[in-house]
């Protein structure tokens, strides 16, 4: 049954996201790792999330808003990333990701999820030997650069963190949601969601290679623009959001989460009169996703 509560309207959908779902491929294409980060802030009107606009000649969910994210590379494992990690091991990022055994291991998504946030919004989660947060790329032409660098390959992300004076709190960084792309979509991710705590002020950049726009929003004033259609999202971008509605402060989420079990989630996505519904009767935990 299609959970009525999850319909989202065709006018707040990204633009040929419905025209997707009525053509699917005869054969579902494999789930790829990926990894996305909720960034947040405490703002004057409560806590806040970054959520950054995909340009519409991006291959996934082109003009949506979305937290910062992508696919989990191979070099998020690597031993000297590992190594400028404190507080969280690769046993420990297993066993809370119930991924054990994995490849490409756990402790990689987490790694993945705050690489992709310095690539697509120049803000590093990660701290200098005094404890500050490092400049972002908005506010620094140095640290632009070496985004740069990283998003071209010609550095790595140890490499980032050393030419910073950086290392990565693993306990700063919590585990919040799992989802799988549902088998009509054409692109397929298996996707792991996290949370970290940003300083208050930090400014993102707008690469416009994926994205077009970057907005601090409080979560109830993301979903408030979506109701009124100048805010497009996809089903896990609103519900993450909803998840964190009742939260006023990042403490407060970031507590919360560290004790909520986290379950998978495969919907069903069914085109209906009105718009594109949602179906959580098929989400499960350790559903395979091809």
């Amino acid at each position: 049954m299609t959970d009525s509560n999850f319909v989202i309207p065709f006018d707040r959908l990204p633009p040929n996201f419905a025209e997707s779902l009525e053509n699917p491929p005869e054969h579902p294409a494999p789930a790829q790792p990926a990894a996305t980060i909720v960034l947040l802030r405490d703002g004057e009107k409560g806590m806040e999330v970054l959520l950054m606009r995909r340009s519409r000649s991006s291959g996934f969910v082109p003009g949506a808003y979305v937290f910062p994210g992508g696919r989990v590379d191979a070099s998020d494992a690597t031993p000297d990333l590992i190594e400028r990690v404190d507080d969280l091991s690769a046993d420990n990022a297993a066993s809370r990701l119930d991924l054990e055994d994995a490849s490409p291991p756990a402790i990689a998504y987490y790694l993945a999820a705050l690489r992709e946030a310095f690539e697509e919004t120049g803000i590093l989660v990660a701290h200098t030997a005094d404890g500050s947060a490092p400049q972002t790329a908005a506010e620094s032409t140095d640290v632009d650069v070496l985004r740069d660098e990283l998003m071209d390959d010609r550095v790595s992300f140890a490499e980032v963190l050393d030419r910073l004076g950086c290392r990565i709190d693993g306990a700063s960084i919590e585990y919040l949601a799992h989802w799988i792309t549902p088998r009509p979509e054409p692109r397929r991710y298996d996707t792991r969601f996290f949370a970290a705590k940003v300083r208050a002020g930090a400014m993102p950049i707008v690469d416009p290679r994926e994205m077009t726009d970057a907005v601090w929003i409080t979560p109830g004033g993301a979903l408030e623009r979506h109701e009124q259609g100048d805010l497009p999202m996809v089903f896990p971008t609103i519900m993450t959001l909803e998840q964190l509605s009742a939260h006023t402060s990042t403490s407060d989420a970031l507590t919360e989460l560290s004790q909520r079990a986290v379950r998978t989630i495969m919907p069903t996505l069914v085109v209906t009169p009105t718009g594109v519904a949602m179906d959580l009767n098929e989400a499960g935990s350790g559903e395979s996703p091809s």
